[in-house]
């Protein structure tokens, strides 16, 4: 007797029911993907605005030393300045002819997971220059710091 190889195919349903949920996690995979991209997108866009934020106080912050009566603001009178735009003094040099302050500003942004909304916070460090003209008034000069290495 000769031994007969039979071939089966399976039948539509069952592959159906092979192949539903596999499709079913490809596409729960892709949907959780792209949602996480657009929320690394919104993330980074909130903090570059925050940043942004943060170069605008540090412009404030010059206008209202430079507006200071009497010359060069002591180094109180700076650091209270600095509060006032979310910001903290890290380093004050003053002589007669320049004022050079170094400010850590902060700025809030949200930052969203999965899991929820939290409230985070970026910063960037400038340094501020004060000079003397040769009439008298005062010119700033704000230069964001790469790094803030003075604390």
């Amino acid at each position: 007797m000769a031994q007969q190889s039979r071939v089966t195919v399976p039948s539509p349903g069952c592959l159906a029911a092979i192949m539903v949920p596999v499709v079913a996690v490809l596409i729960a995979a892709s949907v959780l993907m792209v949602m996480h991209y657009r929320q690394e997108r919104a993330n980074e866009r909130n903090m570059a605005e925050a940043l942004d934020r943060t170069a605008a106080l540090a412009r404030s912050y010059a206008r209202d030393v430079v507006a200071a009566p009497n010359g060069f603001p002591g180094q109180e009178a700076v650091r209270d300045v600095a509060e006032r735009h979310d910001g903290r003094l890290l380093s004050y040099a003053r002589s007669d002819y320049s004022l050079t302050t170094t400010v850590r500003f902060f700025g809030e942004y949200e930052d969203t997971s999965m899991f929820g909304v939290s409230h985070s916070r970026a910063y960037q460090c400038y340094s501020i220059v004060l000079r003397k003209r040769a009439e008298g008034a005062l010119q700033a000069k704000t230069s964001p710091l790469e790094a803030c290495n003075v604390i």
